[in-house]
């Protein structure tokens, strides 16, 4: 029979023994630990461009994502930036500064990162030079028009709440015939198929033939929220195009142009919706300050809170 070693524990307790060393520390994620400086991980993650919060909440649950080698099973656990954060084999740096940009979405793209019936997307027309973007919203295969984009998304999502009422307007073409009474029943709120929609505030601009030209207003923007809610007047849309979200403005951005948003009024705009910690930090301008900015095209709010003036060219 072989004899049985115990290495590293003395058979007897020698006099006046040591204190017993600490057990030592466990290598589990300290959940409780709270860092004043540090944020959740699955916003973090989400800043950084990895995927929508919700998105890497599930990353987690399914063991995906690992912070100092240790398998993350929450997401509430808190990060700095200073640790090693993985997802899957990928090392995941620091999120890089907020950054925004306006995008004409031509009509033919869906706004989706793959499609399983092999249509072209969004992502598969925009400049290789950009750094990885998340949609702020969506816009339907046919819909054209204004699409915002960020490499941050904490911001996509702030910027998609309803509750921070950020307004989007549509040049839409519709086929029937427009009444008072249907823009007023649009203005009081409308159910289409059990789905309430809050109200949308439309105008007749012009009428060609058959077909109307309005503008449309809303704030919610669910999902085909224009096109069922003219339908069910009768209202067939046959060309839709965002010209404005929020204080963006489409403005002569042609079809499939992209266009980034200078920091300065990207803070101006909208900073009071940016996470304050990671907020844009203007540079200081290097003209004397009493020379008046140079107009920006971009539809960010003036100091008054009224958007620029603008002109509106002729739908086509």
């Amino acid at each position: 029979m072989t004899e049985r070693r115990e290495t590293g524990r003395s058979r007897r307790k020698p006099s006046g023994s040591r204190k017993p060393r600490p057990a030592a520390k466990s290598r589990k994620p300290d959940l409780e630990k709270d860092w004043s400086e540090g944020e959740r991980i699955a916003k973090y993650l989400a800043r950084a461009g990895v995927a929508s919060r919700r998105e890497v909440e599930r990353m987690i649950e399914e063991g995906k994502v690992t912070v100092d080698g240790v398998k993350l099973t929450s997401p509430a656990f808190k990060v700095t930036g200073r640790e090693l954060i993985r997802v899957g084999r990928k090392t995941i740096h620091a999120p890089d500064a907020t950054r925004l940009w306006r995008y004409h979405k031509p009509s033919g793209l869906i706004t989706t990162t793959q499609d399983p019936e092999g249509r072209r997307t969004v992502f598969d027309e925009l400049p290789k030079s950009l750094p990885r973007v998340v949609t702020i919203g969506r816009l339907d295969l046919t819909t054209e028009g204004l699409l915002l984009l960020t490499n941050d998304g904490a911001l996509a999502r702030a910027l998609e709440l309803p509750k921070n009422e950020l307004e989007r307007t549509y040049r839409v073409r519709a086929h029937g015939t427009v009444t008072q009474e249907k823009i007023d029943e649009l203005a009081k709120g409308i159910t289409v198929d059990g789905v309430n929609y809050k109200p949308i505030k439309a105008v007749l601009d012009r009428e060609t033939g058959a077909n109307n030209w309005l503008t449309v207003t809303l704030a919610e923007g669910k999902k085909r929220e224009v096109r069922r809610a003219l339908e069910s007047l009768d209202l067939k849309v046959n060309r839709l195009i965002r010209v404005q979200y929020g204080p963006f403005i489409l403005d002569d951005l042609r079809p499939g142009a992209v266009e980034e948003v200078p920091p300065e009024l990207m803070q101006q705009a909208i900073g009071h919706l940016m996470n304050t910690e990671h907020a844009i930090k203007t540079p200081e301008p290097s003209r004397p300050p009493q020379k008046p900015a140079p107009k920006s095209r971009l539809g960010s709010r003036s100091p008054s809170g009224k958007l620029p003036s603008r002109k509106r060219s002729k739908p086509c």
